[in-house]
């Protein structure tokens, strides 16, 4: 599916969240009559926006997820920068590092095809897919995930949290919310 866009350039711009070291990245992009063409990762752009080198991507991965789905709120011991390939959703992002000084901040953004958030390690990502078509939700790791490594894991509908899901969740649809993110333990107060 191709989306019309605007033809010609747009920059790549970014800016900063609540979350100490978490970033919104607009990619930059060139549309023509053909399409669109958007450079994900581009190390030299990076360093002119002062964004940290993130070395050679580990792992890479890319999940498809269907309406209202709810996947996440983890924050394990690596950079993490995510984006939507298609459709749209919903990320929210919790500052989990105790040692930070915006631990336990939330931040929310609007996800569309274009966009991307850096997460730093330890900071948690969930995200609910808000097209009726579903979404990819694209993520590159600077480290490999293996089981049982360093990091945190929180029910993404802890009230406390005062995470808005724009779509319902059905605690009991685990075609909707695993077991897993629904039994992971309430985000500790300090």
């Amino acid at each position: 599916m191709v989306t019309e866009r605007p033809m010609g350039l747009r920059p790549m711009s970014v800016e900063s969240t609540a979350i100490d070291g978490l970033m919104v990245i607009r990619l930059k992009e060139i549309t023509d009559e053909r399409g669109t063409v958007r450079e994900f990762y581009r190390q030299s752009a990076f360093a002119d926006f002062a964004l940290p080198d993130l070395g050679a991507f580990l792992q890479i991965n890319l999940t498809e997820s269907r309406y209202g789905a709810l996947r996440g709120l983890h924050g394990e011991d690596m950079w993490k920068l995510v984006a939507i390939a298609a459709g749209s959703a919903f990320g929210a992002y919790v500052d989990g590092r105790t040692e930070s000084p915006t631990y336990g901040q939330v931040v929310t953004v609007e996800l569309e095809v274009g966009t991307q958030v850096l997460l730093p390690a330890g900071v948690c990502n969930a995200f609910q897919t808000t097209s009726t078509e579903g979404s990819q939700y694209l993520y590159a790791f600077n480290a490999e995930w293996v089981p049982g490594m360093a990091g945190v894991a929180y029910c993404p509908v802890d009230p406390a949290l005062g995470i808005s899901w724009p779509v319902p969740v059905d605690l009991d649809d685990v075609a909707q919310l695993s077991v897993k993110d629904r039994t992971a333990p309430p985000f500790p107060a300090r």
